[in-house]
């Protein structure tokens, strides 16, 4: 029971320090901003190539990946394909039914 409580109290805590550090954050992006526009600069800052997150990677640069580092790329190693979709059955058509074994 007392590991029970503990660990509740654990979550209770990081979910706690989580949501302070979202607001930490939420305050400096905007004294950031407020401070931009005070100073004259335009917001939110114009960074020198914009980024498609649509466009696909180009052959030699490094690939961002979801924890925030970067991977190197894959060089030989084949990609994965597509797989078919089956096509549609046409329920006007009539379809052969199998023979009845006996």
């Amino acid at each position: 029971m007392a590991n029970k409580k503990r660990q509740q109290t654990i979550n209770k805590r990081n979910r706690e320090r989580a949501i302070e550090e979202k607001r930490t954050l939420k305050r400096q992006r905007r004294q950031e901003k407020r401070e931009a526009i005070r100073n004259g600069e335009p917001w939110p800052p114009i960074t020198e190539e914009p980024v498609d997150p649509f466009a696909p990677p180009v052959e030699g640069e490094e690939q961002p990946v979801a924890d925030g580092g970067l991977v190197a790329p894959d060089e030989g190693v084949p990609q994965p394909t597509a797989a078919r979709e089956p096509e549609p059955v046409d329920e006007a058509e009539p379809q052969p039914q199998p023979a009845d074994v006996e």
